[in-house]
């Protein structure tokens, strides 16, 4: 459910000040139509030579869980894991550095950076993970320095998670053309070379009937395709079979050639319990990140952090904080804390 996702992913933009003090910083008009298939970006860039095709992802040692030593390093720092850009902390003056950097770091390293776009205005709708750039005029300069940076880096980008699902929502009063934004971040990433994922909320995130509408709306025929369970614990099967009735909705629609990506970074657990999703002590880690490039799905991706706090629930610290009981659960060990410090 929507209050779900927004809890999971909370501490997303908290970590990011934490990772900051190790990273430090370093037009075409729209067409009238979307894209055809003999256009879509990723049918047309480097055909089958994308070396994203062969190249594992980026393993950024500087992340909390790779810091972090030991058996966490082991089992969770040394997984790719997104780096997300919120304009609390990557403002447009600072962004296209931050990016340049960090992919540049992945390609030294001859792997593909992953990263998450989350500024869409009125993001979260006034719920707990709340904020993003004040306007439309705003949004889109913050984007053109994004684009900037991974222009040409052969990066992936998970486009705005949660922006579709709340698209409509009563809590979204300054949203604004929310679908046009989205329809320019697609252009305009998809267009410096990114394999964009634009975000679809998870399986259980209802009602979600013209959901495939919205994703055209928002431009979902400029990119390589859409985004699943971004920060939730929603199964891989589910996610699966909820991916591919999108795509079938697409298609009748005319987009065509879509791919998808399921965020397993905490699903795995056979049984989500529906609603718990701050801390939940049930949760396990998925499948690994690996990009497999079968059909219509690319792979798995860890967009959310696995043992970052959610908040001070069952457990937890402040969110955004690693802690090592949360790891411990994930990892399904005998924690070896009560409680988050």
């Amino acid at each position: 459910m929507s209050s779900s996702r927004a809890r999971a992913l909370a501490p997303v933009l908290a970590v990011v000040a934490l990772l900051l003090t190790c990273w430090g910083a370093p037009s075409v008009a729209e067409p009238a139509h979307g894209p055809t298939t003999a256009e879509h970006p990723a049918a047309a860039a480097k055909a089958g030579k994308d070396p994203r095709k062969s190249r594992g992802l980026f393993v950024d040692p500087k992340m909390p869980a790779y810091q972090a030593g030991g058996v966490y390093q082991q089992e969770l720092g040394s997984r790719a894991q997104a780096l997300w850009l919120g304009p609390e902390y990557y403002p447009t003056n600072t962004v296209r550095d931050v990016v340049r950097a960090y992919t540049s770091r992945a390609l030294g390293a001859n792997k593909t950076p992953v990263l998450a776009v989350y500024g869409i205005p009125d993001r979260d709708c006034g719920l707990y993970s709340s904020g993003g750039l004040p306007g439309a005029a705003e949004y889109k300069a913050w984007i053109k320095q994004i684009a900037k940076g991974v222009r040409d880096q052969d990066a992936l980008l998970v486009l705005e998670p949660d922006a579709i699902p709340f698209y409509g929502d009563p809590r979204c009063r300054n949203a604004g053309d929310r679908l046009g934004l989205l329809r320019y971040a697609s252009r305009v990433l998809s267009g410096a070379g990114a394999w964009v994922y634009l975000d679809a909320g998870h399986s259980d995130w209802t009602p979600y009937d013209d959901r495939a509408a919205l994703l055209k709306k928002a431009g979902i025929g400029y990119d390589r395709g859409l985004s699943t369970n971004v920060a939730n614990y929603r199964t891989t099967a589910d996610e699966k079979d909820y991916a591919g009735d999108l795509l079938r909705g697409l298609r009748k629609l005319g987009v065509r050639g879509m791919h998808y990506v399921i965020d397993t970074s905490r699903n795995g657990a056979a049984a989500p319990v529906d609603g718990d999703v701050t801390n939940p002590t049930w949760a396990l880690i998925g499948k690994p990140p690996r990009l497999v490039l079968d059909g219509a799905f690319d792979g798995n991706l860890w967009v959310k952090h696995p043992g970052e706090s959610d908040g001070q629930v069952n457990g937890g610290g402040p969110s955004g904080q690693w802690c090592d009981l949360l790891a411990d659960r994930l990892l399904g060990r005998t924690p070896t804390q009560n409680y988050c410090p």
